[in-house]
């Protein structure tokens, strides 16, 4: 008959089951915010040519930001027809246009006047700003790193309350790390300006970046050498 190791070991090697955990509090890296640019005219051309030039102008305050916009990516568009609400025969009242972009940027000072200056422009919105980490942040590694080193931390305090001694590591089994949600900031909408008369402009918002959780969690077996009970 053969001889199998135990699946929880043997007296000689009595085999340790742990967890480690490891939560940081890092600074954010990016930020992105949300533009969506809309237009409203009596027929279908009056509406798309009002949103492409607005379009045109929220892209090109954006692009001005250089190598603080990180990406730009254009999201959902739409051109609906809005419907009379009385009489028996489908009559279209007006078109409302709609396309909307995420823009990512990773100078927070930028930010603060790049929200405000696009929110002057007429009938724009901003959403945002959402703080993030990149999936390659080296504070993800240091989370996994911390996360480890304290399973194994709390093996070793295991094995010294019983006079032994950690043998050898056989699995460290990753439960995933992740950064909690970004949170979004508040919605700034800009009036629509038909002969609105100049106005200067709006000063730069104060943003105060949000630091982010960044929690990592292993399980980790290991051996050690025979007590002394």
């Amino acid at each position: 008959m053969t001889d199998t190791a135990l699946p929880y070991g043997t007296p000689d090697t009595p085999r340790l089951a742990v967890r480690g955990e490891a939560r940081l509090e890092v600074d954010p890296e990016i930020a992105r915010i949300a533009v969506t640019v809309t237009a409203r005219g009596t027929d279908r051309t009056t509406a798309l040519t009002d949103l492409t030039r607005r379009n045109e102008q929220a892209l090109t305050l954006l692009k001005t930001y250089g190598d603080a916009l990180e990406k730009l990516e254009t999201g959902a568009f739409s051109l609906t027809p809005q419907l009379t609400d009385k009489g028996r025969h489908e009559r279209i009242r007006a078109y409302h246009g709609r396309v909307t972009h995420t823009a990512t940027l990773n100078d927070f000072t930028a930010l603060g006047e790049l929200t405000t200056r696009l929110a002057d422009l007429d009938l724009t919105r901003v959403d945002g700003p959402w703080w993030a980490l990149r999936p390659d942040s080296p504070a993800h590694r240091a989370a996994r790193t911390q996360a480890v080193h304290e399973a194994v931390q709390r093996a070793r305090e295991y094995a010294e309350a019983v006079g032994a001694r950690l043998d050898a590591l056989l699995e460290i089994a990753d439960l995933g790390a992740d950064t909690a949600a970004p949170t979004a900031g508040p919605a700034l909408r800009s009036a629509p300006g038909y002969g609105a008369p100049a106005q200067e402009a709006a000063p730069a918002l104060d943003l105060e970046p949000q630091r982010q959780t960044v929690h990592a969690s292993v399980n980790a077996r290991l051996t050690m050498t025979r007590p002394t009970l």
